[in-house]
Parts: structure tokens; sequence; C-alpha cells
């Protein structure tokens, strides 16, 4: 971690700043590789591992993405595989661009692999990328040699930032894998500035998860290894979905990811089969989550769900 990261760090149990102690300096970068994070108050400790401040000691229930993320690590990361996928669908799904975030402070809620966090620091923001999993080392790898981006491992229920630190707040893909999707929104909506802006993408509600929801019942159950080459079975069924009735058919009774590219096929897939949490909400719920947040100017972008607001 860079140094100036502790003039917004404090404790997650009593929100008093951090002293950094027994700490090892990369001198390349001067990056902190390896310290100790201590509360003034209650003496509460952190490690610095890897260059990276660990604010939790498991990945509790999202130990799923420690493993996918290891496995899938440089799939999604568009400077790594010469595309702009990630970089459009984060436009798509907060409507911002990189005028709008150049030059900001953002939280990047659920960082995963980086692929998101790699977009925005290349548009010129700095941003702060938090994961609860051990991801937070594959997304270092990805892109934590960049001045502009910080990773930590903490979570999202209780997040080690001073209140309205952030001049932006994004979530993709992430709050619905917590046990309580609302809940982790009302988390971040603290470290946000007035007037700043949050925006985040959950999964919709309907009627076409339920085959796929009763297959959950029991992948959810199986070793994560065994569901990770299963979903091998993604990679041919692509040619088998193209086949007119038959493919549709297989598709509602077997939902699998369509990309192009065989390895999202296979990461997408994996991805919807093995988190133990999968919430799906609807457009009025979200949007009262928003309003009960006392945000204005919400906007509600096509592909569901994703809600942007602005914080009052």
């Amino acid at each position: 971690m860079m140094e100036k990261l502790l003039d917004i760090l404090v404790c997650p149990t009593c929100s008093v700043h951090l002293d950094l102690t027994n700490k090892l300096v990369e001198e390349e970068g001067l990056k902190i590789k390896k310290g100790l994070l201590v509360c003034k108050r209650c003496g509460r400790s952190s490690r610095i591992k890897d260059y990276i401040p660990r604010f939790v000691v498991t990945d509790d229930y999202v130990d799923t993405f420690s493993f996918e993320w290891n496995k899938f690590h440089d799939v999604q990361i568009d400077i790594l595989n010469n595309t702009d996928i990630t970089e459009q669908q984060l436009i798509r799904n907060t409507g911002w661009t990189r005028e709008r975030l150049k030059g900001k402070l953002i939280l990047d809620a659920g960082i995963g692999a980086g692929r998101y966090a790699e977009v925005v620091s290349r548009w010129g923001a700095e941003v702060v990328g938090v994961d609860l999993s051990f991801a937070v080392d594959v997304a270092y790898k990805n892109i934590g040699h960049r001045e502009n981006v910080h990773i930590l491992q903490a979570d999202l229920f209780n997040l080690p930032f001073l209140p309205e630190t952030f001049d932006m707040v994004y979530s993709i893909g992430v709050l619905h894998h917590t046990p309580d999707t609302k809940a982790a929104f009302k988390s971040l909506v603290p470290f946000l500035k007035r007037g700043g802006e949050m925006a985040i993408f959950v999964y919709p509600a309907g009627y076409s998860h339920l085959f796929s929801d009763l297959w959950r019942k029991l992948t959810t159950r199986l070793p994560i290894k065994l569901v990770y080459y299963l979903s091998t079975i993604a990679i041919p069924l692509y040619y088998v979905h193209k086949i007119p009735y038959l493919g549709n058919g297989l598709q509602w009774l077997l939902p699998t990811a369509n990309w192009s590219d065989w390895r999202w096929r296979w990461l997408d897939t994996f991805d919807w089969y093995v988190p133990i949490y999968q919430n799906k909400h609807t457009y009025p719920e979200v949007f009262r989550w928003f309003k009960e947040a006392r945000f204005t100017e919400i906007e509600i972008f096509d592909h569901p769900i994703c809600i942007r607001g602005k914080k009052e």
C-alpha cells in the first residue's frame, strides 16, 4: 500500500486513525509490502501482507470468489485481452464516462480481479478497491502496480474509511452476493461525499431464473472444484444454443453463459452456479433504497438492474 492511504483509513471498530508500525518498504515505488496497522484507541491491529492491508482474516462466505478469480485471473481484464468489453459494460451500467471520473477518488466495492478498477484507473481516477475474498491478491497482480490504485481486503459491512471520503462509489455485480443486499448498499452510503454519485448493478428477479435457481440448490452444495469442471459444459453448449427451438429450450432448462469467447462462457457459468448468496431484486425495490438513503437525480439504466443516484 501507499502510505498516503493512511489519510482515509480508520479502525473499523472505533473509527480512529491508525498507526503504521513494523513497515517494510519496497524501494521501487515506495510501496509498503509488509507492516501493521494499529488503532490508537482500541489497539486493534491489521496486517499489511504482500502490499495489501488486511482487515479480515478469512474470506468467510465468499470463498468461491477466492477460487474463481485465482482460476480466471485475466479473463475479463480489457488491457490483458485487447478488448473494451468491460469498459463498455461500465459505461452501460453506470452512465459514467472518462471525462466524468477523471481526477475523482472512487470506491470500488467488490473489486474482484480488478476488471472495473482497471478501466477507472486508466481513465485517470484514483480508485480504492475493496473485497472480502482473496481475489485482492489477483487484483494486485493485475493492476496494483499503478500509483492511482489502492487495494484492501475488508468487509463491506465494516469498512475502514472516514465518512464522506469518496467522490463516487460503485458496486457492479457484488452486493447481491452478500447475506443482505439492501444492508450492503446502505453500508456504503456513509462513505460517499454529499453531492457524490453512487452506481450499482444487482441481479433482477424474474421467472427466467426458475431452472437455474433449482440447479443452484445442488451446485452450491457440491465441491467447488467439481462445479468448476462441470461448468465447462458451457463451452460446447454455445453451439447447441444456436440450433432453432432446441437451443432455446435447452438454455431455459440448463442456463449457461453464451459469450463468444469460450473462457468467458466458462467463467460466467461457474460464477452463476457456485456463490452461496445470489439475491435478486426489482427496479422499484432498488429505487426505494436510493430514495430512503436520500439520493436525488436517480437514473435507471436499461441493463437490469442498474441504478445511479446523487447523494444529498
